[in-house]
């Protein structure tokens, strides 16, 4: 099947690509666009390995959901297109960075910058119908994303998992501790984060400094 997607992710996830619940997954995206407005815009799914390709991913950042709002969604977890306004739980991973690292909270939510410095902003689903929370979970993306890392975790070591809220570390259950490091905490949306467990995780410094101590530069948050 030719899935458009970077070489190097193309290279490992191929045999996925194959299987039999792949193949009825894209009918079902397939159908999707063509019966009304899905996000992120077709050409965008696969955003997230097209920005960071297998070979200089450094951190994952595991989200749910793409957003499905109008212009929101762009094929990297919790980030924004240019002239969004940034999401509640954006807005709170931006103020625990301010925190943590003392950077200020800028005026873009484009996560672009980071992807492209080797953090894979990876939603656990790929789709989503226009405002329909979940409307396309459980129809094989999970498999997908399981997959995908599943394969990061035994072919790369020295990786940075972030993983925020009982959703994702329940993804991330397949991640060899052992050579990662991975990151947990509540979710960085209000109502999580205002119980407390988000705010003080440290997450972005404790990152940088794994970074550094695996001879690897830190990331520019």
């Amino acid at each position: 099947m030719n899935v458009k997607i970077e070489d190097s992710w193309r290279e490992r996830l191929s045999p996925e690509f194959e299987k039999p619940y792949f193949k009825t997954l894209v009918d079902f995206v397939k159908n999707e666009y063509t019966a009304g407005t899905v996000y992120p815009p077709g050409k965008l799914i696969f955003n997230a390995f097209d920005k960071c390709p297998f070979n200089e991913t450094k951190v994952v950042i595991l989200g749910q959901d793409p957003y499905h709002g109008a212009g929101q969604a762009m094929g990297l977890s919790f980030s924004v297109n240019d002239g969004i306004s940034a999401p509640p739980s954006l807005i709170n991973i931006f103020k625990e960075i301010k925190d943590d690292l003392g950077i200020p909270i800028p005026k873009s939510g484009n996560l672009e910058r980071w992807a492209n410095q080797g953090v894979l902003l990876l939603n656990a689903t790929l789709t989503v119908r226009a405002s329909e929370a979940g409307s396309h979970q459980k129809k094989g993306w999970e498999t997908f994303t399981d997959a995908v890392i599943k394969c990061i975790s035994e072919e790369k070591e020295g990786v940075v998992f972030m993983l925020w809220g009982k959703y994702a570390q329940d993804k991330g259950a397949v991640i060899n501790a052992s050579k990662h490091l991975v990151l947990k905490s509540k979710h960085p949306s209000p109502m999580a984060a205002n119980a407390g467990g988000w705010f003080g995780n440290h997450h972005f410094s404790k990152a940088n400094e794994y970074l550094a101590s695996n001879g690897l530069a830190g990331i520019q948050w």
